[in-house]
């Protein structure tokens, strides 16, 4: 199969994938391709400007409370990379918790698994202390 027929392919398995989502995951689709594609640009950028030829595995840590969807990333990453130097890259992607600390009893607690209560006082007078990262943790070049 040659690089148009295989392009035709994904292009039609995209479409059959895109028509089983709903209208607000097809959106938020596209919210992560456009993230995925400037991750592309900026690693390939920088592997330019560094010499390196060949990577073998990009990692990803996306916080539990960032916009970001991990599963969307993934399944965008193969559209992402196709045709760059990363096309037969691995993607590995960390979820970093969604911490808050307590300001009425200085506890930190994950947000997400507490309802947003601190489970040691029950308050909701909180600061976000992580989760809302996305960052190219790791380029592993080979």
């Amino acid at each position: 199969m040659d690089r148009t027929e295989a392009s035709q392919v994904g292009v039609s398995r995209e479409t059959s994938a895109a028509r089983r989502l709903s209208p607000e995951e097809r959106r938020q689709d596209v919210h992560e391709i456009g993230v995925v594609m400037e991750v592309v640009a900026s690693v390939e950028s920088f592997a330019k400007a560094n010499g390196v030829t060949k990577i073998e595995k990009l990692v990803l840590q996306i916080g539990e409370l960032s916009s970001m969807i991990p599963k969307y990333v993934e399944d965008c990453y193969p559209a992402a990379i196709d045709g760059t130097m990363l096309e037969d890259t691995e993607l590995e992607i960390e979820i970093l918790p969604g911490n808050g600390l307590c300001l009425d009893c200085n506890k930190v607690f994950n947000l997400l698994q507490n309802d947003n209560k601190c489970p040691i006082c029950g308050g909701k007078n909180w600061d976000i202390l992580s989760g809302k990262e996305f960052n190219i943790k790791e380029i592993v070049a080979c």
